[in-house]
């Protein structure tokens, strides 16, 4: 299979892919392409923003209430929790009943000798992980 990129900034960007069968590779390669460059609408303060999935630190509930905390900023999400979920890249996952963390944007974890486990963001945000999601949450980083 040959490869050809071609980089242009005047361009919408988009992936095509010529082959002769449809097949398990091109199945892997669309959904990654697509999980990879979601989008998710965010408002705050009457405006309406897009939202890149590489962006966000964590998507969290607070007061009934979805947010997606960014670097400085947290924007309020119109949609349910879970619905997110299933639409979010592999390097998002899910550590407590109310939160869906960003791995690459991990920072550190405190383990308490109690047995739970604590996550600091990169911009300093925290939340715990749940007992019920700690071992999910282990495998996927490496513990």
């Amino acid at each position: 299979m040959k490869c050809e990129i071609i980089i242009d900034d005047t361009c919408e960007e988009k992936v095509v892919i010529f082959s002769k069968e449809n097949n398990r590779l091109i199945d892997d390669i669309k959904q990654f392409v697509e999980k990879s460059s979601m989008e998710i609408i965010g408002y705050k303060n009457k405006e309406i923003i897009k939202l890149n999935s590489a962006d966000i630190f964590c998507i969290t509930v607070i007061n009934n209430k979805v947010y997606a905390i960014c670097q400085k900023e947290k924007f309020e999400i119109k949609t349910r929790l879970y619905v997110i979920e299933e639409k979010l890249p592999e390097n998002f996952i899910k550590i407590n009943q109310s939160c869906i963390a960003n791995i690459n944007q991990i920072e550190r974890f405190n383990a308490s000798i109690s047995g739970t486990l604590k996550i600091r963001f990169k911009n300093g945000y925290t939340d715990y992980v749940s007992r019920r999601q700690l071992k999910n949450v282990k495998e996927r980083i490496g513990i």
